[in-house]
């Protein structure tokens, strides 16, 4: 489990194929201070299994699955990346529950500066949309986040917005976003689950749920 707190930038410093998936040398040297094989580290919101570790990379194999899903097969070499090590049993819950499960991508449309901060507008999946609420939860490329707009259910396009301050856009890689990049996104595992139950629930009388 993560909580959306990125630790560091790193970079991707190799990729090849492997079998029908990839396996990634990320530099993070962070991340890799008290890492071990077997280790789960986030890579900008997806959940990696160290299997392979130096001095400051390590190495993980990303399945076909996961490149279908994320965004995490347009990396190359020299590509920054969010890292977040898994937290540890009775630390801090800095940001919210975060699996590392990206549920989808979407694309940056819009990028409005402030004096200080700056509003991405990021289009949503439709059958994400139900998922992402006004100043709800939201990892976007693994950084928790709130949202601070949500198109209406109406809307022909979905869309959801999140508003950055200095130190999220100095600390990650969201500081570089613009219109048309391709990011990592995963809902509120909560809501999902609410989605998942009202699935399964019984049927009223006349039908209805």
């Amino acid at each position: 489990m993560f909580t959306g707190i990125v630790e560091e930038i790193g970079t991707v410093t190799h990729t090849e194929p492997s079998g029908d998936g990839v396996r990634l040398t990320v530099a993070a040297p962070r991340a890799v201070s008290d890492a071990a094989h077997g280790d789960s580290i986030s890579v900008s919101g997806v959940c990696l299994t160290v299997v392979d570790q130096g001095e400051d990379w390590f190495t993980a194999d990303v399945m076909r699955q996961t490149l279908d899903v994320t965004a995490i097969g347009g990396v190359t070499a020299g590509t920054p990346v969010n890292i977040e090590r898994a937290t540890a049993a009775g630390g801090r819950l800095g940001g919210h529950i975060v699996q590392g499960h990206v549920d989808g991508t979407g694309r940056v449309l819009e990028v409005r500066p402030g004096t200080q901060w700056r509003v991405i507008r990021i289009s949503l999946p439709a059958e994400l949309a139900p998922l992402v609420v006004d100043k709800g939860s939201i990892a976007l490329d693994g950084v928790s986040l709130t949202v601070s707009g949500a198109s209406d259910p109406s809307s022909d396009e979905a869309w959801f917005e999140v508003s950055l301050i200095p130190e999220t856009l100095a600390a990650t890689t969201l500081g570089e976003r613009i219109v048309g990049d391709i990011v990592n996104l995963e809902t509120d595992i909560l809501a999902r689950h609410v989605q998942r139950l009202l699935a399964f629930a019984p049927a009223t009388e006349g039908g209805s749920r």
